[in-house]
């Protein structure tokens, strides 16, 4: 029998999350297991270049390390929702780890230049350790919108501080220790993470009968929805390879810090009006203040100006991931959550891709200041696509009555 959390009279709305039984012992635990998802690329891509002085080939074995996990992640996370947590998560991470250590001994023993591949591709199957963070608080507070909402702003703040983090981190092991020191740690950081994680089974959801069910892809406005988690996507890898290429990686740090900042300020707020206008409003806003660091850089050469404009432009990323992922939970149903919030993952890893590669030509052609309009027109799309979204649903509603929402 399911008992409701107890209620608390915290005035913090994230006190009151965290007063949840067992809920900072499973938050801590994934905190752990998250860090090293911003440190894995950067130590591949320090470990490899240095090793085979081609950052060609480590940008080759990370994009394909990416590419897999965007196949792979959906079946580990629909694993998760027919066998539980604990019973997938732990042996799917050891076979991660596995594949970490294989490229440190490639990498080391100067193995052939596809053992590099095969061993990076056996890192895909590590889980999706953020969206059975949010399964977790689902099932906590089914029924309390506002908890729920507060806990989507502190997992998307989560996301943001570990790969705000991350990075730095690898290139500090990486550099004062030795090339796969970021590697090593990275690997045990998400081993200790997911058993301490996947011991608390008191918090864990419980498994839904096994059914028939179709893909969540399958569920109305779910392909929207991915639509726009892709196209949020372009807007983060297109921003990060500008930047870099434009002021250097340490400027990315603004815009992650004001997207965590946002996140967590956005949580604490109670949620009022649709779901679905408000992802309206969210992506409106992000796509107005993605102009800022292209203005920034057209009009200004002084670095602190773009330094506001990406600290401005970040705090709407926040929101707009918090109400997105809000409308994954509500569109998917409880038995396969995990899957469908490792699909919207899957859906921004590939945007990220996509961005990277659009930012990384118009530099490369057009310049770097010309470079800051591809998040600019990522954003627009994702708001393009919600708006065409919402003109739909309102034909809907209109031939066929009131829409839940």
């Amino acid at each position: 029998m399911e008992t409701a959390p107890p209620k608390t009279t915290a005035r913090n709305p994230y006190l009151r999350l965290l007063s949840t039984p067992g809920a900072r012992a499973f938050t801590a635990g994934n905190l752990l297991a998250r860090l090293p998802m911003g440190m894995f690329s950067v130590s591949a891509v320090i470990m490899i270049a240095g090793a085979y002085d081609s950052y060609a080939l480590a940008g080759a074995v990370t994009a394909t390390g990416l590419a897999t996990t965007a196949v792979v992640a959906p079946w580990t996370a629909r694993l998760v929702d027919r066998h539980g947590q604990a019973r997938i998560a732990v042996p799917a991470t050891a076979l991660a780890v596995l594949g970490s250590l294989a490229l440190v001994l490639c990498v080391r023993l100067d193995a052939p230049l596809w053992t590099l591949f095969v061993a990076y591709a056996a890192t895909a199957t590590t889980p999706n350790t953020g969206g059975m963070s949010r399964a977790r608080w689902a099932h906590l507070h089914q029924g309390d919108p506002a908890a729920l909402h507060t806990a989507n702003s502190f997992e998307q703040a989560a996301d943001e501080l570990c790969f705000m983090l991350g990075p730095v981190l690898a290139a500090v092991l990486c550099g004062a220790l030795f090339p796969e020191a970021g590697t090593l740690t990275g690997a045990v950081l998400l081993m200790t993470g997911v058993l301490l994680f996947a011991a608390q089974r008191s918090t864990e959801p419980p498994v839904a009968p096994r059914t028939r069910a179709a893909s969540p892809l399958r569920t109305p406005g779910m392909p929207a929805l991915l639509t726009v988690f892709l196209a949020t996507g372009a807007v983060f890898g297109s921003m990060e390879v500008v930047s870099i290429a434009h002021a250097g990686g340490a400027i990315l740090a603004l815009q992650a810090a004001g997207s965590c900042v946002a996140g967590l300020v956005y949580g604490s707020l109670r949620p009022a009006g649709n779901v679905h206008r408000r992802l309206l409003l969210c992506l409106t806003g992000m796509t107005a203040l993605m102009a800022l660091p292209l203005l920034a850089a057209t009009t200004a050469e002084a670095l602190p100006v773009l330094a506001c404009a990406l600290l401005l432009a970040g705090a709407a990323t926040a929101p707009t991931m918090v109400t997105g992922m809000t409308l994954v939970q509500r569109l998917t149903p409880a038995s396969q959550l995990n899957e469908g919030m490792t699909l919207a993952v899957t859906a921004l890893l590939g945007g990220i891709a996509a961005g990277s590669a659009a930012g990384g030509w118009l530099v490369e052609h057009a310049g770097t200041v010309t470079g800051y309009a591809a998040p600019l027109g990522a954003a627009a799309l994702a708001l393009t696509v919600t708006a065409a979204w919402a003109t739909a649903r309102r034909r809907a509603a209109r031939n066929a009555g009131p829409v839940r929402t």
